[in-house]
């Protein structure tokens, strides 16, 4: 996990990790994730073939809003694993949580994030300024909403 999220270029795409990310700060996350039914969910993506981290994804509650996050190591971009982990997560949002809807963001400059969101029938539903931590400021967010019906509706299709 260090070594991915220590990319200024995975780190910069997500609000909440810092850069440089450290060792100490994926202790604290994990150890933060560590009691169950808290409001967060967080899974490990791992390939099959070697059981190597590629990424991760969650959903946690704030304010009563899910929201869906994910990234992978830089060498993982552009085979599609991040659309199936975004995908089963919605699933798991949808059919475990029972949620009626999911929010998610993604930075002006990561347009292939967005295409995740749309894939999964997400609509644009604002934008806003941001904090980043990784860039030490606010970046310009497009925020999407992902209803249960929206969903199904792109899965059938």
């Amino acid at each position: 996990m260090t070594v991915w999220l220590g990319d200024f270029e995975v780190a910069k795409n997500l609000a909440k990790v810092p850069h440089p990310y450290h060792e100490e700060d994926a202790e604290d996350f994990v150890a933060a994730r560590a009691l169950p039914g808290d409001g967060h969910y967080s899974f490990v993506l791992a390939r099959k073939v070697d059981a190597v981290l590629v990424g991760g994804v969650g959903l946690h509650a704030e304010d009563g809003v899910w929201e869906l996050g994910y990234w992978l190591g830089k060498p993982f971009w552009g085979q599609g694993l991040a659309s199936e982990a975004a995908r089963r997560a919605v699933l798991f949002a949808f059919e475990v949580l029972e949620l009626g809807e999911v929010q998610a963001g993604w930075f002006f400059d990561n347009p292939a994030s967005g295409h995740v969101l749309q894939k999964l029938g997400a609509r644009h539903s604002g934008s806003r300024l941001r904090d980043c931590r990784a860039r030490g400021g606010k970046v310009l967010c497009h925020e999407m909403r992902l209803t249960r019906a929206d969903f199904l509706r792109k899965e059938a299709a």
